[in-house]
């Protein structure tokens, strides 16, 4: 079982968790093959709203895509693990199917500054994020992935397999593609709002 480490110092809800190893680098490619067969669908936010200037990205269901169940098990053992070792958050399931998302820089993919706490009756349940970076950083630029844990933007590992967990409410974004393209995984894990 892959192991993590805190990304920054502080309350423990304000520390995002990385996993360098959560998937190996033929695993990723793997993904991304099962994310590719198949048509990719224009990102949209909460309840099917869509706008480029805060998203531009296509996406792959996972649920929708066959040979993928071996990737969402290994998503649930990593968040269960993590969860257990450092967040004691009140899990009950992962309503949600995994998601890969591909930026491209053809269109500057990109997702602005938000949380993953929304106002559907799903995406208020959220609880902690997880995204894996599933592409070789030599093969784009931009793309990075940033979380606003303490006042203080923070870039996540940009290592091919390499994932960080974080509370949904945490504000992050995907800076703009500016060459290539960067494939990415999450999903999120669901339980009591938080109060």
């Amino acid at each position: 079982m892959a192991t993590g480490v805190l990304v920054s110092e502080g309350p423990i809800l304000l520390r995002p968790y990385a996993i360098p190893d959560a998937f190996s680098g033929d695993e990723c490619d793997r993904i991304v093959e099962i994310a590719r067969n198949g048509l990719l669908k224009e990102a949209g936010l909460v309840r099917g709203v869509r706008d480029s200037d805060l998203r531009r990205a296509e996406l792959a269901w996972l649920d929708e895509r066959e040979g993928a169940d071996w990737v969402e098990g290994r998503l649930v053992d990593l968040v269960a693990a993590a969860n257990r070792a450092h967040f004691g958050f009140a899990l009950e399931d992962f309503a949600e199917s995994a998601q890969v998302a591909r930026y491209g820089a053809e269109r500057e993919g990109h997702f602005a500054w938000h949380s993953d706490i929304g106002d559907g009756p799903v995406a208020r349940r959220r609880k902690l994020t997880l995204v894996v970076q599933l592409s070789d950083p030599a093969l784009y630029e931009g793309g990075a992935l940033e979380v606003w844990p303490d006042g203080t933007a923070r870039t996540a590992a940009r290592d091919k397999g390499a994932a960080i967990l974080f509370p949904s409410f945490m504000l992050h974004r995907v800076t703009p593609v500016t060459r290539g393209e960067r494939h990415s995984l999450t999903i999120w894990a669901h339980g009591p709002e938080f109060r």
